[in-house]
């Protein structure tokens, strides 16, 4: 993908840029669906993805996280962005560069799941499943009641 700049912020798929401990304060600390999530498991699950930063200056304002194949499908997770730098556009501006990129790589599969943003991922050309009843999960997460709103 290579850097992209905007308003003074760039956006990277560097791996090497991505600042895991804060990335794991994020994530464990104020996410509704990885909270107690271990520093290890956030190291391996971003070692086994693609990452995508937002830097401001030297300091990571935003991040998600590619799971792929790289050829079918790609599940966009863990998008985040730091609680001072929201409102400026930068989570559409993540995802919409993550779409362009996977789109660019022939991955005609892109799937997301959210419990409250919705509307921030219609932006970016996300719709409910097609078919929910296809889908089915085993899902042993601590934190699954949370991420369902049913906690």
């Amino acid at each position: 993908m290579g850097d992209r700049e905007r308003d003074g912020y760039v956006l990277t798929d560097d791996a090497s840029r991505v600042d895991i401990d804060r990335v794991h304060r994020w994530l464990s600390e104020e996410s509704y669906w990885a909270t107690g999530r271990s520093h290890d498991l956030v190291n391996r699950s971003i070692e086994g993805s693609l990452p995508y930063s937002i830097r401001h200056g030297d300091e990571q304002v935003g991040f998600a996280r590619v799971v792929t194949d790289g050829a079918t499908f790609a599940w966009i997770c863990d998008v985040f962005v730091d609680k001072e730098h929201r409102g400026h556009g930068l989570g559409v501006w993540l995802v919409d560069s993550i779409v362009e990129d996977m789109t660019a790589r022939g991955i005609l599969r892109l799937l997301l799941a959210t419990r409250d943003a919705h509307e921030v991922y219609r932006r970016s050309g996300f719709t409910p499943l097609a078919g929910p009843g296809r889908f089915m999960e085993i899902d042993n997460r601590p934190t699954r009641n949370a991420i369902l709103g049913l906690a």
